[in-house]
């Protein structure tokens, strides 16, 4: 078994952020935990300079949708949902402002715009801005009804198609099923209703932005599980779908599926029923305002007691492990180069979890059950080793691997492990340890000299076998 961390600081970061480094324990010990919490509860208050200067070179995701359909209709009309991809694993690996960032990696993984993808290569950018991103840490009501009307989302869902003689149901559905109070809680009878509420929201083809059409508004009483309107004027069938999806986020069921979902991603795969209950409350009394709930959920004794009880995704593992080795940055491409963020985006892709990947609308599963397949481990293990020896994402400049190496270098193989483990911030148990020690031909207690392989050559396997130890991948 994993020795599991009981340092609240250290458990704090590995759930809050996407993976803790030194210098962040050391920054939040001398700012106190709380205090670093509300911080990042207010992420404008967090300067983050660096990674607003690497977020200028993705200027197309500033352009509008009317604007990426003039200058890439016929062209290569991937590139600014490659440019999407690129600024999201950059601003997981490098911003400070990281429980945003984990937030918004929640959000997207609920909320779901599949990229890349033919339907939303003119918008899907925008999605992540005026959805997502804007809304993150604000009320979920906001959220819902922005992405109610986002041409992102009414196409992948079909309701950009969907009219009073014609009803697509698929949103109708999805939007109780997956978005607000979840399966059990509406019948059949209830989506059919839920697709003729949200008749009208629709898409312009010509522009590719928002659009309401009354004439395909469903005119007559809608009713969903305790919630009706007449609806007896087609032009204010917005108006009436406004108060359909305040209704559904408002719902207690769905306050329960959201206080769910957010404890399983940073307490538990099966969360105490006493935590959804005090986060589902908070939900509620605060007006399905997310930030608040967000502090009640870190600042509970389930939380603290939750040491050891999570791991992290494939994705999640990838992006903790170059932040450990304080990979930084990569200069911008020259034209025509891959960049490492790219092959960041596609090695993921090799784990089973691209950023934004997940083809179906219920998101990538949060629980640890769902990635032990040995394919996806194995090309973990190799992704280490890669990143351990400087070999891949190599444009991203980073500490050699012999800076982890204490000075003066340490008298045994086991005072080496423990010193190269506690700059990974993992904690071993002695058995792992002496492991470590045997894989490099050493008993723990033999004398280590200068220029030993340990410390030169397989230096960056005995990297490689602490990141792909149980206890890195504790979450």
């Amino acid at each position: 078994m994993p020795a599991t961390t009981t340092d609240p600081v250290l458990h704090l970061l590995r759930r809050a952020t996407f993976g803790p480094s030194p210098a962040l324990v050391s920054e939040v010990r001398a700012q106190g935990a709380t205090a670093w919490l509300d911080a990042q509860l207010a992420p404008a208050t967090v300067a983050d300079t660096t990674m607003d200067a690497v977020l200028t070179r993705w200027p197309r995701l500033g352009w509008k949708t009317w604007e990426v359909r003039e200058r890439l209709e016929g062209g290569d009309t991937w590139t600014v949902m490659n440019d999407l991809l690129e600024s999201h694993l950059a601003r997981a690996l490098f911003s400070r402002r990281q429980l945003l960032e984990t937030v918004v990696d929640f959000w997207t993984n609920h909320l779901v715009v599949p990229v890349p993808s033919s339907e939303v290569w003119d918008s899907a950018h925008l999605f992540q801005r005026d959805v997502i991103r804007k809304y993150a840490l604000g009320k979920y009501s906001d959220m819902l009804n922005a992405a109610a009307r986002h041409p992102s989302m009414l196409k992948v869902l079909d309701n950009a198609d969907s009219t009073k003689k014609a009803p697509n149901e698929n949103y109708g559905r999805e939007l109780l099923e997956l978005h607000t109070v979840g399966v059990g809680n509406f019948t059949e009878a209830d989506v059919k209703m839920s697709a003729l509420a949200l008749t009208g929201l629709s898409v312009d083809s010509e522009s590719g932005l928002y659009s309401y059409k009354p004439q395909r508004r469903y005119v007559g009483t809608v009713k969903v599980l305790g919630w009706s309107d007449p609806n007896t004027v087609p032009e204010n069938g917005s108006a009436v779908a406004t108060l359909y999806l305040n209704y559904l986020a408002a719902h207690p069921a769905t306050a329960t599926r959201i206080a769910t979902k957010l404890a399983t991603r940073y307490v538990s795969d099966t969360p105490p029923a006493s935590l959804v209950t005090q986060l589902a409350q908070v939900y509620l009394a605060n007006g399905t305002a997310i930030a608040p709930v967000l502090r009640a959920l870190f600042l509970s004794p389930e939380f603290a007691a939750s040491a050891g009880q999570k791991v992290r995704t494939p994705y999640e593992d990838a992006i903790a492990s170059c932040r450990i080795l304080g990979l930084t940055p990569e200069p911008v491409p020259a034209s025509g180069v891959t960049s490492d963020l790219r092959s960041l985006s596609w090695l993921t892709g090799t784990f089973g979890q691209a950023p934004m990947g997940w083809p179906a609308p219920n998101g990538y599963p949060d629980v640890a059950a769902a990635w032990n397949g040995a394919s996806s481990t194995l090309n973990r293990w190799n992704f280490h080793l890669s990143l351990a020896g400087n070999w891949t994402l190599k444009a991203m400049t980073r500490p050699d691997v012999a800076t982890l190496v204490p000075a003066p270098l340490p008298s045994t193989y086991a005072v080496l492990v423990d010193a190269l483990a506690t700059k990974l911030l993992i904690s071993l148990t002695t058995a792992q340890r002496d492991a470590i020690c045997r894989f490099v031909d050493h008993a723990p207690g033999d004398a280590l000299t200068a220029g030993a392989a340990a410390v030169t050559w397989r230096l960056p396997s005995i990297v490689a076998l602490l990141l792909n130890s149980p206890n890195f991948l504790t979450r």
